[in-house]
This record gives structure tokens, sequence and C-alpha cells, in this order.
């Protein structure tokens, strides 16, 4: 039998983790959470995750920046991330917007609010399940 693939869901929203989370475990996932950018930059480094699906408005490194990072690096460049955001796309003053979202180097882009049915299977599409 295959090992268990590990998500890391980094959001600042617990309710909505622990949600996202149980769903994905009951789908077999193992998962972890972190509850802002740099705190999931840490658990990532420490313990790379065969797909990360992050939140874009958080505290302490947004999800903009924390998939730049994670781009950039060449030992993390490859594991799948999943963008969530609520910003609404007609919204101009933020420095959030869907068309950032859509030109990150994500690998998939979700709008909140998004079901943990539809990130679960966005993860399963992405670790080829």
């Amino acid at each position: 039998m295959s090992e268990k693939k590990r998500i890391l869901l980094v959001d600042d929203e617990p309710d909505f983790s622990m949600i996202v989370q149980a769903y994905l475990e009951k789908e077999g996932f193992d998962t972890e959470l972190a509850y802002n950018g740099l705190e999931g930059y840490e658990k990532i480094r420490a313990n790379p995750p065969d797909a990360v699906v992050l939140d874009v408005m958080m505290p302490e490194m947004d999800g903009y920046e924390l998939c730049a990072k994670l781009k950039k690096d060449s030992a993390l460049a490859n594991i799948p991330v999943i963008l969530l955001t609520a910003v609404a796309d007609h919204v101009t003053s933020t420095r959030y917007s869907h068309y950032d979202g859509m030109n990150m180097e994500a690998d998939d882009y979700l709008p909140k609010p998004a079901s943990a049915e539809e990130i679960t299977q966005s993860v399963k599409r992405l670790v080829g399940m």
C-alpha cells in the first residue's frame, strides 16, 4: 500500500481550516495546518508536503509572497500550490486581485468560498490521485 499524501493547509481561519482538514483526511490524506504564511513557510522548509493549499490574505506573510518564495526555491518549486482567495474581482482598493492570483505560478486557483470538496478534488488532481 502506498504512503498517504501529505497536504499542508495554510489559512488564518481556524474553523475553515478544520473543516477542510477533516474532509481531506476523510479522503485519505495526512494534513497539517499552519495559520499564517510565515508558519507555513517554516513547516514547508522543515518537511516538504506533497501539496500546499494556501490562502491569499494572511498575517505575517501573505499567500502570494509564500507562493513566490516556493516557486523560486529549486528544492520546493515542484510542490503543487493551490491558492484560495476571497478577493472579489471588482475590488480595486486592495493590493490583492484575481488578476494577481491567476498570474502567480500557483498550480491551481480557487476563489472562496471554495468548498472542502472542490479543494479536495483540486488536491487529488495535482498529486495524481
